[in-house]
């Protein structure tokens, strides 16, 4: 099945520790079909008091059942402000 997740990452989070944080969740896909860093951009509003956030957008292959465990790993990570993820057709 192909996923689309996109991420947005407090603005705080040093560059190592996003990365860290990118690996981590990459490493749940099947296979990454396409990887997009939007990179710093300001929020429509404030979330959890941050104005600016990091973008980051991926395309994947991944099995089902690997899905809600990639799901629960993103909405506890308190450095995610917000997540979207979708299955494509």
């Amino acid at each position: 099945m192909n996923y689309n997740l996109t991420l947005v990452i407090k603005n705080e989070v040093d560059e190592k520790a996003r990365k860290e944080l990118l690996d981590s969740i990459t490493q749940k896909f099947g296979k990454l079909v396409k990887e997009d860093l939007w990179g710093v951009r300001d929020l429509a509003y404030p979330i959890k008091h941050q104005d600016k956030a990091f973008y980051a957008n991926f395309e994947f292959e991944a099995e089902p059942k690997n899905i809600s465990s990639l799901d629960k790993m993103v909405k506890l990570n308190e450095d995610i402000l917000r997540y979207l993820l979708i299955k494509r057709d």
